[in-house]
């Protein structure tokens, strides 16, 4: 053999070891997925203008969905999975500019949604008129307790500060609203703290995805521009982890060089399993200067997932370096938001199957699938 052949094969070797090396480092078995898009059925959700309902707000009937239709949480009630989903209206132009409300959405198979014609939360005349007037409520969570108590943590935005609110319900369209989340930790301490993105730790039990205790208290992972944790004793006030400093307790940051090099924003309920907690969370792109991953656009959301020791929930056992879901359809790299995004928000389980909804490009809504045995 040559110099230059065995020097050819030597390389080849070294890119093959370097190939496996890095497809054991991200196919780790405590990782969800593999998450496919069904063909031919995405997006399953988008902007309807025959849609309307009398507003308390503006006192006048509003076209509650005509922009824009994404950010959805999800959860199974008889058998069929529910989508409730961030609706905007026209009511302004830009993000953050418009009035959101909650939609709801039901589906026997997770793709084929029928849809209420009236939104299930909105800013209403009520005691959280404060926090919800005029921007409204955005981008839920939901999750359910083991007898049929739904829970949703969503965004109160008033155009001044994003906090996190708390409501309520036993059907999915009723709900009542119980105000800030943290509004009464440490006599009041944090209830300006501008905060949102609150995932509630799950486990699957009885073939149903339900709401789980760490060591005897309901736990939470939240947080935009770091991964926080909170607890609580009833699900409605809950109390932020602090640190030794007694100052929020930072769990994990973004990273320079990386997919998630701007936000580690959480997304759905993390699923507690064998391995430990499985938080999925949506990370934001930076610049190709080093500061983001030149692989993926500049500012886009793409989407990873952490592994937290079970009993330590605030220890990070184990984290992606690449993103397991990413923009790839046009619709998720066209939209209100123009650099693209998949943003997860909502997980539920049906009959032996993991559903993942996310909002695309802040202007529709997509499902993906996988097969899920615990």
């Amino acid at each position: 053999m040559s110099k230059h052949l065995l020097l050819a094969f030597i390389l080849l070797l070294s890119l093959d070891a370097f190939a496996q090396t890095l497809c054991v480092q991200e196919n780790k078995a405590w990782v969800l997925g593999e998450f496919k898009r069904p063909p031919n059925v995405n997006p399953v959700i988008s902007p309807k203008t025959d849609t309307e309902f009398f507003c308390p707000m503006r006192q006048e009937r509003v076209k509650w969905e005509e922009s824009d239709t994404f950010n959805p949480a999800a959860v199974v009630k008889d058998g069929k999975i529910v989508v409730l989903y961030r609706a905007e209206d026209n009511s302004a132009q830009g993000i953050g500019s418009r009035t959101s409300r909650i939609g709801y959405a039901e589906s026997a198979d997770g793709i084929i949604m029928t849809r209420r014609m009236e939104p299930v939360l909105f800013p209403a005349e009520d005691a959280n008129k404060v926090l919800e007037w005029p921007g409204g409520c955005e981008d839920p969570r939901v999750a359910m307790t083991e007898d049929g108590l739904y829970v949703m943590l969503y965004t109160a935005w008033n155009r001044n500060k994003a906090r996190l609110a708390v409501a309520i319900s036993r059907d999915l369209i009723n709900w009542k609203k119980h105000g800030l989340a943290f509004g009464r930790a440490y006599d009041g301490r944090f209830k300006n703290l501008s905060c949102k993105s609150a995932s509630l730790v799950t486990r699957i039990k009885d073939d149903k995805l339900v709401i789980e205790k760490v060591q005897g208290k309901y736990f939470m992972y939240w947080g935009e521009s770091a991964v926080f944790a909170a607890v609580s004793d009833n699900l409605i006030d809950w109390t932020p982890v602090l640190d030794e400093n007694n100052e929020l307790k930072v769990l994990a940051t973004p990273r320079n060089g990386y997919f998630d090099s701007l936000l580690t924003e959480c997304g759905p309920p993390a699923l507690m399993t064998d391995d430990g907690i499985v938080l999925i969370y949506n990370g934001k792109n930076g610049q190709h200067d080093g500061n983001g991953d030149s692989e993926y656009p500049a500012g886009a959301y793409c989407a990873g997932q952490f592994l937290f020791d079970k009993n330590d929930p605030c220890k990070v056992l184990d984290r992606l370096d690449k993103p397991f879901f990413y923009p790839e359809a046009p619709f998720e790299k066209r939209g209100q938001y123009v650099d693209g995004t998949v943003f997860l928000e909502g997980l539920s389980y049906l009959n032996g199957k993991l559903y993942l909804y996310y909002g695309c490009a802040d202007s529709q809504l997509a499902v993906a699938i996988c097969d899920y045995n615990f």
